[in-house]
């Protein structure tokens, strides 16, 4: 039984700015008319992330743009919106966001058999030479390949 996943928005920048070293799964508590607003595929996860407050999970700074047909109780674009998980999840997550370093980055949004979901990555920071490495080691990998591509064509 394959899951229906529509994606809505991806944060590609988490990747590069961040070493990710888990994923959850979170519902999302959301009004009206962003249901329709995200149906239509207008969100940004840039600059957004999640945080434990007074043991729930919320997420910041997710921009979902007004509906456009929405009338006076359009929401609010950038407002802090409830995440949903297990109580056992919300509190191992506090536990690992203690540590140093550690924060709770949004990858992706989706609807998953009709439910609004968000992707969480268990993030640290990486530094400028972090980046480059991944750029060469990517950079290497294109060459080896279209070098083995170039190999099969003759």
């Amino acid at each position: 039984m394959a899951e229906n996943i529509k994606i809505v928005a991806e944060n590609r920048k988490a990747r590069h700015d961040y070493h990710i070293h888990e994923t959850y799964e979170a519902g999302l508590v959301l009004t009206g008319t962003e249901v329709k607003s995200l149906r239509a595929g207008r969100a940004n996860l840039k600059d957004s992330y999640a945080r434990v407050d007074d043991g729930e999970l919320m997420l910041h700074n997710m921009h979902v743009s007004p509906y456009d047909q929405g009338n006076r109780f359009n929401h609010e674009p950038l407002r802090t919106r409830k995440l949903l998980m297990h109580r056992v999840e919300i509190n191992r997550l506090v536990g690992k966001t203690r540590e140093k370093g550690y924060t709770l980055v949004p990858l992706k949004l989706y609807f998953s058999r009709g439910r609004a979901k968000v992707e969480l990555g268990l993030a640290t920071g990486k530094h400028t030479y972090d980046k480059r490495q991944d750029i060469a080691a990517r950079d290497a990998k294109r060459e080896m390949d279209r070098a083995v591509r170039d190999r099969q064509k003759e």
